[in-house]
């Protein structure tokens, strides 16, 4: 008796097989993706950078410090502030 004999089962067509499908599915899905990420690219364009880039870059950069440095500024000046000239704490008074 032979290999063949033994099993009587005949063997499946190869799509029927799950793991097949998983093996084709994941690099279909890559090149399914790529396709819509090439198309959404080609479609909406990079918008341009303006002439003036620069100038604008500096003020968008003093509106942020103005924002939000200031407490790091003012506790700046406050540590360089010799002992003698800083106010002590004021009290609140108990009600």
């Amino acid at each position: 008796m032979n290999a063949a004999t033994t099993n009587d089962k005949p063997m499946d067509a190869w799509w029927r097989h799950p793991l097949l499908w998983m093996v084709i599915g994941g690099p279909a899905v890559v090149v399914v993706a790529s396709f819509v990420t090439f198309w959404l690219a080609w479609r909406s364009p990079d918008a341009l950078v303006s002439e003036d880039y620069y100038r604008e870059g500096v003020e968008i950069n003093k509106t942020l410090a103005a924002r939000k440095l200031l407490p790091a500024l003012a506790g700046r000046n406050h540590a360089a502030t010799p002992a003698g000239d800083v106010p002590l704490p004021e009290r609140k008074a108990a009600p």
